[in-house]
């Protein structure tokens, strides 16, 4: 509340980028603090490089393992951290009455979107570095100039999730958000594209793949750290999902 409201000279209210900042201090400290978010954002994806590394599922697709391993990887963190921790999280805030009290608040809903875009950035800064770090002694050398172009597309892949965790978590049950949530991981990292190629999948389920979130995101990452070109397609898909995820999350959020 101090921070909302007493960051501006004279006891003026703070400016909503204040607000939006503090907000996203708060929610990335939180999240860090918390185990179980850390499983989710460590543990599990450092896992599924280790076994995409050591297993032939990736075999036959004209580069190395941990080349093709590694940008589907970064993508899945954006998805753990900003879909499946950030729903959750806020999904039991609703339950508890903390939506309700910051609803009394000059923060609004899009400061509440923005500073969990906020938290989740700083979150994968740091799954980016421990990930980076683990592939490259693995053998991971990803396309120089890809390099560049991939940072801004994690940062968008981490913008459409967290509005689509934010409009289930804003519109069903904790307990609903809970399952869908988890439930959603498991699927985007399996049969979504973000994990494997859809080139792995056969040619219906393929084309299904291509217009998913996670889908696109995995190409991009791919296209991006693989070739060192951005896929035009996918970007449109990806860019509608975060458009249409961050209206409909703004327009019917409720806060209890």
């Amino acid at each position: 509340m101090n921070t909302l409201f007493h960051d501006a000279p004279a006891g003026r209210p703070a400016s909503l980028s204040r607000r939006v900042l503090s907000q996203g201090k708060y929610e990335a400290s939180t999240m860090l603090r918390n185990g179980e978010q850390l499983v989710l954002m460590i543990v599990m994806p450092l896992l599924g490089l280790i076994a995409l590394a050591v297993t032939p599922i990736l075999d036959g697709m004209g580069q190395s393992r941990i080349n093709i391993a590694t940008p589907g990887i970064l993508a899945l963190c954006a998805l753990s951290t900003a879909f499946t921790g950030q729903g959750i999280a806020t999904g039991f805030d609703r339950r508890y009455g903390v939506l309700r009290f910051m609803s009394t608040t000059p923060l609004g809903r899009t400061g509440l979107i923005a500073g969990k875009v906020i938290a989740v950035l700083a979150a994968l800064v740091i799954q980016v570095v421990v990930i980076s770090t683990v592939a490259a002694f693995l053998g991971w050398r990803p396309e120089p100039a890809g390099v560049l172009l991939g940072i801004p597309l994690l940062v968008l892949g981490a913008i459409t999730f967290t509005a689509l965790g934010l409009l289930i978590a804003g519109t069903v049950r904790p307990e609903a958000t809970l399952a869908i949530t988890n439930l959603g991981w498991i699927l985007f990292a399996a049969l979504g594209g973000i994990v494997l190629p859809a080139a792995t999948f056969s040619a219906s389920m393929a084309g299904v793949v291509d217009w998913l979130p996670s889908g696109a995101l995995g190409t991009l990452m791919r296209a991006a750290l693989i070739e060192g070109r951005l896929d035009v397609f996918a970007i449109v898909i990806l860019l509608a999902w975060a458009v249409a995820g961050s209206v409909a999350a703004t327009k019917w959020f409720k806060w209890n």
